[in-house]
């Protein structure tokens, strides 16, 4: 079931009868939205247009992963790009590289089944926590805290991946590299669990976030707890991370934080930026994914040159109307 799997240790904690109507009413909600909602609609879309291949539970998991980082990317990512923390994304990329050899490792030598997106959200959400209290406390540049923590875990990921001599090495590749294949039933029903909760906190939360990244004095003027909201939004960057990671892999995963939104520049008024840069991330992943399934290739890493395309083409659009 998918809840036992979620929550080993919470299935050793509970009796079974309080147990299993909850991990039934999990399964039920993941079969809803992903057999009868997401499922149903791309099998329409594939009977209509005549792509078998959209009626496959394989890409339909892939193009759900991808719509979910196309949101959450760039919707996280505008704030971060306006507040010049744009590497803050590779900084936990590599934190979560290292929560993934933590998950292995522990799996490994102790015979457990914790999930390495779990121990990867944890680790990622601390560093991201670490880096705000090296910014905020210890009087470090900015830029030098993210050095620091990045280099840190990495080498925290490194040395966990030699210790079981090579033994997880196969398992962490996807997740330096990013795969379809890693986008299981149970990963995208966590994935989706996250998106929608990142989304929901963006909007609760937008008006503070927006006048903290654009006038941070004026918001601790106005009585705003500025360093909880940067707080904040760096555990969502980290919720970002390893979300995307299934597909984009650590060593891209930064990409969906940035160059959607960098594509967006030349879009008036911080919302409609926010709206065109989720656009050009859609288009990004859709067609990523679309490409990478077609000749065989990395999926992270043709989803980074469609964006990278997105964004020349809308450089090109600017330069053209001004000539004009």
């Amino acid at each position: 079931m998918v809840a036992a799997s979620l929550l080993p240790s919470l299935a050793l904690a509970t009796p079974a009868d309080g147990f299993v109507p909850l991990a039934t009413a999990v399964d039920r909600a993941v079969d809803l939205v992903l057999d009868d909602v997401w499922g149903t609609a791309l099998d329409v879309l594939a009977a209509a247009t005549g792509i078998e291949i959209l009626a496959s539970p394989f890409i339909q998991r892939a193009y759900l992963a991808a719509v979910c980082i196309a949101v959450i990317g760039p919707l996280v990512g505008s704030f971060l790009v306006h507040r010049e923390m744009a590497m803050i994304g590779d900084t936990l990329a590599h934190s979560a590289f290292a929560g993934v050899a933590a998950g292995l490792f522990v799996n490994g030598v102790f015979a457990l089944t914790i999930p390495p997106l779990l121990t990867a959200l944890v680790v990622a959400a601390v560093a991201a926590l670490a880096v705000q209290a090296l910014v905020d406390h210890a009087g470090t540049y900015r830029d030098t805290s993210l050095a620091i923590v990045l280099t840190g875990s990495f080498a925290v990921g490194s040395v966990l991946v030699t210790a079981t001599d090579g033994g997880i090495a196969v398992g962490i590749n996807a997740y330096l590299f990013g795969s379809l294949a890693t986008v299981s039933r149970v990963n995208a029903a966590i994935l989706l669990a996250m998106s929608v909760a990142v989304s929901a906190v963006v909007a609760v939360a937008y008006r503070p976030l927006a006048y903290v990244t654009f006038d941070e004095v004026g918001a601790r003027a106005a009585g705003l707890d500025v360093t909880r909201y940067s707080q904040l939004l760096a555990v969502l960057t980290a919720v970002v991370v390893v979300a995307a990671m299934q597909i984009m892999g650590v060593i891209l995963v930064a990409a969906m934080l940035v160059i959607p939104v960098a594509a967006a520049t030349p879009v008036r008024g911080f919302k409609r930026s926010v709206l065109a840069a989720v656009g050009a991330g859609l288009l990004s992943t859709l067609a990523g994914v679309t490409l990478s399934y077609w000749y065989d290739v990395a999926a992270g890493g043709t989803i980074v040159l469609v964006a990278i395309g997105v964004y020349g083409l809308s450089k090109a659009a600017v330069r053209g109307r001004r000539r004009s």
